[in-house]
């Protein structure tokens, strides 16, 4: 005869009355729960007593309505919770005055988890029994734990302004203490201090879609609104992705302008010396002699250098087919210019010809000067089939856009981060 198949056995809640007004109370979580709030007149009860102490009654004016409802059950990892505590805690006055919330999960296995929320950013909280170590990060007050370094991001009194549900200490409105936070995104490292008691917790940042999925809560959790604390960065690893990526397609670049130069000829076909008198009564213009432009269709380069000094010339040039009589008309103007160690111009310049196909040419040179200017000595040279590289200078700077404006709003990112920090950067220039 076969046995019935045993289940793991089904938690059920505890329902007591509220000595206060006569309403229902559930306990979730059994003998862990030390205080339980009437979830009608939010009197805050004493739950070691089986007549329910009342330890608080509620005197606030504002009631204040979960996310999360209490008694929802939600599987965050493998571990299915309850939620059965809801707490609003404020810190700060006046205009500096915030507040956020905090949920209180209960698995009877597992035991307790929190889950805090401020302005639609989350975090899944795990107490610790092992303490950090106290280090520095720069100015900054920073803890080790486990090998991974947490920044001091603030210091805070943080006091309980509104209690629903149950919790395993005894809660009341009103209680303040010490919150110093440590960050390390996506983690948070707290520490919580009262009079008698330091206690440790571990968070991490959490969507607020995964738990409304967890929770199967109806519509959508409330939008995250500006940069929180322990917020992973969208562009964390994406830095240094775009820089890696920038210096292998850098390398490529180098690597293609070599094999460019490898087989590129850059053979001088023409290169002669002349001089230019500007007070000569003889015609300026003249033709050099034919030479060979052979090989397939590509650049010419012609290279012009001159001895001037504090003084300009003009060239008209024409690059002519001799058989054809096809030119390729051009000018360029040289000045060098210098005084007491600063200078402008340069005495040298070069001109590309993109495209002549090979044959005989000559060049048409006509010069011009400051008829005030000395005699001018000069070098035309023709090279054939020249590599230049302005493409690849072209190519190598927008390739550092991407880069830079990932590295530009990762900063922006950070800074935003931190400027909601005690420790936040300092902006008047002071030490």
């Amino acid at each position: 005869m076969s046995s019935p198949l045993i289940g793991p056995p089904v938690a059920k809640a505890k329902s007591l009355s509220c000595p206060n007004c006569g309403g229902p109370v559930e306990m979730r979580g059994f003998a862990h729960t030390l205080s339980v709030v009437c979830p009608g007149c939010l009197s805050v009860l004493d739950a070691t007593t089986p007549e329910f102490k009342i330890l608080q009654k509620f005197h606030g004016k504002q009631r204040f309505q979960p996310k999360i409802p209490l008694g929802s059950r939600g599987k965050i990892g493998e571990i299915v919770y309850e939620a059965i505590g809801f707490q609003v805690r404020e810190s700060g006055s006046g205009e500096d005055a915030f507040g956020w919330e905090e949920y209180l999960l209960f698995n009877p296995y597992k035991g307790f988890r929190y889950l805090s929320e401020f302005q639609g950013h989350w975090n899944f909280i795990r107490p610790l029994s092992a303490l950090p170590i106290e280090t520095r990060s720069g100015m900054k007050p920073a803890v080790q734990m486990l090998g991974r370094t947490y920044v001091g991001f603030d210091l805070m009194t943080a006091k309980s302004s509104f209690v629903l549900g149950e919790f395993p200490w005894q809660v009341r409105v009103g209680d303040m203490v010490k919150v110093q936070d440590y960050v390390s995104p996506p983690q948070m490292l707290s520490s919580e201090k009262t009079q008698g008691e330091v206690t440790w917790s571990l968070g991490e940042y959490i969507a607020g879609a995964q738990l409304w999925q967890a929770f199967r809560l109806p519509g959508a959790p409330p939008p995250a609104g500006g940069v929180f604390a322990n917020q992973p960065s969208p562009f964390a690893g994406k830095v240094r992705s775009s820089w890696r990526t920038w210096l292998v397609l850098n390398i490529l670049l180098i690597a293609i302008a070599i094999l460019l130069t490898a087989f590129s000829s850059s053979r001088t076909v023409f290169q002669q010396d002349y001089t230019f008198e500007p007070r000569a009564k003889t015609e300026a213009a003249f033709v050099t002699p034919t030479f060979e432009i052979t090989g397939h269709t590509s650049n010419v380069e012609l290279y012009i250098r001159t001895d001037l000094l504090n003084s300009w010339a003009y060239f008209n040039f024409a690059l002519i087919n001799e058989e054809s009589g096809h030119a390729f008309d051009f000018g360029r103007e040289i000045s060098y210019y210098t005084e007491g160690g600063e200078t402008e111009g340069k005495p040298v310049d070069t001109v590309t010809i993109p495209s002549v196909p090979s044959g005989r040419y000559y060049l048409r040179v006509e010069p011009e000067m400051d008829p005030k200017g000395t005699r001018m000595n000069y070098r035309l040279a023709v090279r054939r089939d020249v590599p230049h590289y302005t493409f690849f200078w072209l190519a190598a700077l927008l390739l550092l856009i991407p880069p830079i404006l990932t590295s530009i709003r990762a900063t922006s990112f950070e800074a935003s981060r931190w400027r909601e920090s005690d420790y936040a950067p300092s902006t008047d220039g002071g030490d």
